[in-house]
């Protein structure tokens, strides 16, 4: 690198010498091991990278800055510097900048263009290398990238902590751990039983105790306990901050039923179209969990079906096409819509222009009298008398985000069944009547909540839910129960003293009717004929988002005893849900 550091680099060359090749970068924090000459990563031959190694590309994995054989000191999401004057002055588009460099005038027999690629955490190297507009580089695709960990991906969701997922992450992969020196051996993690998380993390209790168990060396986390706000620490790591006349191609690629990176992917997409608007950007929304497309075929997440391999489909018709176009100047670039998204419900493919659709219009979903819930367009007004349903709390008994005793978090929750959750008092349940027609879905979803509360703060969580007819059932020999099926399509968190502001978050009033207005993720499903609409509130969502102690107050430094009930009201008709139809 121009500072003189250097980071390990693994490079698959072809032996074939009669051509020139194309060059596909991933740039990582989990490691390019196997380390040493003539040792081979095998999951280029088992999974369908393998067609590029078919294709004659140099395939190229390296370690990132102060990760395994990287040197230098690593920093988690290290923010875009866009004032680099001197050597010194380095960012991760400077080092993916470097590392091409080094690789169009060394590798044997490249080509000259170069592609990045790489998911979740590589998936924000990825972006940080679009950034670097190096010239030498042509395609770049941005999957499940990681882009904000305060409003949308991993760590935080509207600010709320995704105390599962955060913690986790250094209890089992051992990051942020001390990085004296480059090293092939993998750090150990935090020391923390592996029980039911459910009872272990509430037995825990308040974040300081979290904060205790991770000790003084994982930088990060302590670091995010004093950043608690919106503020410009968390600015700093946004990673569309430095998009701006991107010059390669870009692939942003996404799964609907990503518990880590589901907002990251829109969120990138939406950057580069609005702050690059030259640049050819297309993206593909799918079924998937996290990185879905790339370890499973796609046909189906836990209980629900997608009759498809989604994920081939996926592979061998858009990306392999992708670089090739690109980086070999082969094949048709006009195949690739801009937007390639599928929809569950109706299990199909569609292409669109571009993402949002414009073709869509507002319907609105009204929480209603007797948990019902009314589909209608625009947003009339409806007089009523003043009503509202009721419910207590209790941080001592938080909802769970799923019905089962696990060591750790489920990718399958973003899609689980509901029943249970529908049978808890303190879930406010409205449901529509039977569908006569199908109701598709497409765009983002706004949670419009009138609340009052007996406290100063609460969060809020509002679940998009397909009802299954009670006869549903995929003809196969599942042995579970499909009818009734409470399909999750989305679900979403806003920790409440945060809606008006992230950077400066205000007490709820007690007892006093209160707004509270977010956006949640994008959808793109069809609620077939016979189904029902379901939406559910509640005011926890446990282990996954860490408990608020529903008084205003720094929670990350709570204290057990700051944990209080609360008295939830969502009063009806003035609380919504606003759906584009397509």
């Amino acid at each position: 690198m121009r500072d003189g550091k250097k980071l390990f680099t693994a490079i698959y060359t072809p032996k074939n010498h009669t051509e020139k090749h194309p060059i596909l970068i991933e740039r990582t924090p989990y490691s390019c091991s196997p380390y040493g000459t003539d040792k081979f990563k095998p999951a280029f031959w088992t999974r369908y990278t393998k067609e590029y190694l078919r294709k004659n590309y140099i395939m190229v994995i390296q370690d990132v800055r102060g990760r395994w054989m990287g040197e230098g000191d690593f920093i988690d999401i290290r923010p875009f510097n866009p004032n680099k004057k001197t050597p010194k002055d380095i960012d991760e588009t400077s080092d993916t900048y470097d590392t091409i460099d080094w690789l169009v005038k060394n590798a044997e027999n490249n080509n000259g263009n170069v592609g990045v690629y790489g998911i979740s955490y590589p998936g924000f190297y990825s972006t940080m290398a679009a950034i670097s507009n190096h010239p030498a580089l042509k395609a770049v695709s941005p999957q499940a990238p990681v882009t904000n960990w305060f409003i949308g991906d991993d760590w935080h969701h509207n600010g709320a902590l995704f105390l599962l997922d955060a913690f986790s992450f250094y209890q089992f992969r051992g990051f942020g751990a001390p990085h004296p020196r480059p090293t092939s051996i993998a750090a150990k993690g935090l020391t923390a039983p592996t029980t039911d998380v459910y009872n272990f993390y509430l037995k825990t209790g308040a974040l300081p105790n979290f904060t205790r168990l991770a000790g003084d060396s994982i930088r990060f986390w302590n670091e995010m306990m004093a950043h608690p706000n919106l503020d410009d620490w968390w600015k700093q790591r946004d990673a569309t901050t430095g998009i701006a006349n991107i010059k390669p191609a870009m692939l942003v690629v996404g799964g609907f039923f990503d518990a880590e990176d589901c907002f990251g992917a829109l969120a990138t997409y939406q950057a580069t179209i609005s702050k690059s608007p030259l640049t050819n950007t297309r993206i593909v929304m799918g079924p998937w969990f996290h990185g879905g497309w790339n370890s499973s075929a796609g046909t189906e997440l836990g209980h629900v079906q997608f009759q498809s391999p989604t994920s081939s489909f996926y592979q061998q018709n858009i990306e392999i096409p992708f670089f090739e176009y690109y980086l070999n100047k082969k094949g048709n670039i006009d195949s690739l819509a801009n937007a390639t998204i599928f929809f569950t419900g109706e299990n199909k493919w569609r292409k669109f222009p571009k993402w949002p659709l414009t073709e869509t219009k507002t319907h609105t979903l009204f929480l209603a009298d007797e948990g019902k819930l009314s589909l209608l367009p625009g947003q009339p007004m409806i007089k009523a008398k003043p009503t509202f349903s009721e419910y207590v709390s209790d941080p001592s008994k938080p909802v769970p985000y799923n019905n089962e005793a696990r060591s750790g978090r489920t990718r399958e929750y973003m899609i689980d069944d509901q029943r249970f959750a529908s049978q808890r008092p303190d879930v406010a349940t409205f449901e529509t009547e039977i569908l006569n027609n199908d109701v598709t879905l497409a765009g983002p979803l706004i949670a419009e909540l009138l609340v009052s509360i007996s406290s100063t703060d609460a969060d809020f969580i509002v679940k998009l839910i397909d009802v299954f007819p009670d006869d549903f059932s995929y003809n196969d020999k599942s042995d579970y129960l499909m009818g009734g099926y409470q399909m999750l399509v989305r679900g979403e968190i806003m920790r409440g003293k945060f809606r008006n502001s992230f950077a400066k978050p205000e007490a709820f009033v007690p007892d006093t009717p209160t707004q509270v207005k977010y956006t949640m993720p994008d959808v793109a499903h069809t609620f077939k004929k016979g189904h029902r609409i379901m939406v559910q509130v509640q005011s926890s969502w446990f282990p996954l988002a860490d408990r608020n102690p529903q008084q205003f107050m720094n929670i990350h430094q709570a204290k057990d005893s700051d944990f209080k009930k609360a008295t939830i009201r969502i009063h009806h008709y003035a609380s919504k849900l606003l759906v584009q139809v397509l």
